[in-house]
């Protein structure tokens, strides 16, 4: 039998994993090279707009955009600080969309206090402002970060974001 799956708990057994049906989603194992980045915001984007119907209800164009923003932070902060293979997994679950990217680093991201003259290293700045939540943990190999995002973020603006902060969403 291969390698467990380092995004995938409930594979290892894990107490308190989620159950197989609620687990359903996009994982992947990105290479960590230049294009994983824009790959990975893609395969988010691209897992929210094939959803089944019942689900995709729940998914508006600011959602997608925020999951993206959040992506793009936590695959950038794996391939800076740690090289090597990123895995990623994207799932709804309930009335959220739950980030998890794990990388080999089992350093944990140090939290800064915020400074507008510091030029980069906002990223979980960014990611603490748009989750719900956010978890940090060492695993036995590397580190886990699961960010969730409330799909009621869409309830604002009618779903459309706003056009201010259309671009930031993109990146």
């Amino acid at each position: 039998m291969g390698e467990a799956d380092p995004i995938n708990p409930e594979q290892r057994g894990e107490p308190g994993s989620r159950p197989a049906a609620e687990t359903r989603g996009l994982a992947v194992t990105l290479d960590g090279d230049a294009g994983c980045i824009a790959e990975a915001r893609r395969l988010a984007a691209h897992y929210l707009a094939t959803l089944p119907p019942h689900q995709a209800a729940q998914v508006g164009e600011r959602l997608v955009g925020l999951v993206q923003l959040v992506v793009s932070e936590l695959v950038t902060n794996a391939r800076k600080y740690a090289p090597g293979p990123v895995a990623m997994k994207v799932c709804l679950v309930g009335a959220a969309v739950e980030i998890e990217v794990w990388d080999g680093d089992p350093a944990l991201p140090a939290p800064r206090a915020a400074d507008p003259q510091r030029v980069g290293q906002h990223g979980l700045e960014i990611v603490k402002a748009v989750a719900d939540s956010l978890v940090v943990r060492r695993e036995s190999v590397g580190k886990r970060i699961i960010a969730r995002i409330p799909v009621n973020q869409d309830k604002a603006n009618g779903g459309q974001a706003p056009a201010d902060s259309a671009e930031a969403s993109r990146s």
